[in-house]
């Protein structure tokens, strides 16, 4: 009769002990009782670092006469353009702030071990636990309105005459007289071209005439080098007042997506790029779309579970292996296999049980 109350009693300890570690899924206002810990489960973020590749063009202010003054055709409208240059995709682990679940481990030594090994393989995790990133937004250089100004040579002004007429009286009568008046004016822009024009001419007979020998002077060496080189730079600027100059730099920004279940096609705007304005965020409507598509692996397995949770079991969560492909249009950008947690199955283990490692 003794052993048999000895054998009830530790029996309903062993119970009670093993209904101490039933999770509690919480809700929002639910209190969490006493000597619980509070877990998570793990949801998978993509993080994208993207750069795109701009060009400036700033037209030069003698465009329209490159073809009549130099013989070369110049483009005329100024304009901005990006590409993508790059996207690097990383997926990231963090706690599914939509489920918190609170756990008593009691004083079970196999609940505590599995429950850290869960945590150590990533399938539970902290309620707290966070990846931060640090978000880096570089902005294109301003387009600059003095880019021709150290490549005017020229005076913007120039000296015309005029002839008035007057009538003095003398002694044979009146008679009509021409006076002649000089005034600054402005030049015309196709003045100012045509100058300029004969500049660069002049520039280049100069430097055969340096290269062949056939000058008064004697260049040699560094000092010939140095002379070519500069007539090339005067050139040049010179050039850039009818060919236009052109800018390029780099832009880059980070975008977020943390994928859903309750999305069929698994297609999300990863985001937007305009030909003018560069990249921007999803919500932007006016680029056009960079989708992000995560197609299930056929070999994966998903299950149907109840994920209520159980008498000492701990809830987790099997991630879906899908490949994400990033495209701009017809044009694939990227491609990835990646395991999205939110997207796998949620199963259950009890913990109460002599194992190993996982």
């Amino acid at each position: 009769m003794m052993k048999s109350t000895v054998k009830l009693v530790l029996v309903m300890a062993f119970i009670f002990a093993f209904k101490g570690m039933a999770g509690q899924i919480l809700n929002p206002g639910d209190k969490i009782p006493a000597g619980a810990i509070v877990y998570s489960l793990p949801v998978t973020s993509l993080h994208f670092e993207v750069e795109a590749q701009y060009e400036s063009f700033v037209a030069g202010p003698y465009a329209r006469f490159a073809q009549k003054y130099l013989g070369v055709a110049a483009r005329e409208d100024s304009g901005e353009s990006y590409t993508i240059n790059s996207v690097d995709m990383t997926p990231f682990v963090e706690a599914d702030p939509s489920v918190n679940i609170a756990l008593n481990l009691g004083n079970q030594r196999n609940a505590s071990a599995n429950f850290l090994e869960m945590i150590n393989q990533g399938l539970i995790v902290w309620s707290d636990s966070y990846t931060g990133k640090a978000n880096k937004v570089r902005y294109p250089q301003l387009k600059s309105e003095e880019l021709f100004a150290g490549a005017m040579t020229a005076p913007n002004l120039t000296s015309e005459k005029s002839t008035l007429y007057t009538t003095l009286r003398t002694a044979s009568g009146t008679e009509r007289v021409a006076v002649q008046q000089s005034q600054v004016v402005e030049k015309s822009a196709e003045k100012r071209a045509e100058e300029t024009a004969a500049q660069i001419f002049n520039l280049r007979t100069k430097r055969l005439n340096i290269i062949t020998g056939d000058t008064d002077a004697t260049f040699s060496g560094d000092a010939l080098r140095a002379a070519v080189e500069e007539i090339n730079r005067l050139e040049d600027e010179y050039l850039s007042l009818f060919m236009g100059k052109k800018l390029t730099g780099t832009q880059r920004m980070s975008f977020d997506i943390v994928p859903v279940k309750n999305n069929d096609k698994q297609i999300y705007i990863a985001f937007r790029i305009s030909e003018t304005a560069g990249l921007m965020p999803a919500n932007n409507l006016s680029g056009r779309p960079v989708v992000l598509e995560l197609v299930a692996e056929s070999g994966d397995v998903s299950f149907s579970s109840d994920i209520s949770a159980g008498k000492g079991t701990v809830l987790y969560r099997k991630p879906a292996m899908v490949n994400a492909r990033l495209m701009d249009g017809q044009k694939l950008l990227m491609q990835s296999r990646i395991p999205v947690y939110q997207l796998g199955t949620t199963l259950s283990f009890p913990l109460n049980i002599a194992t190993g490692k996982l």
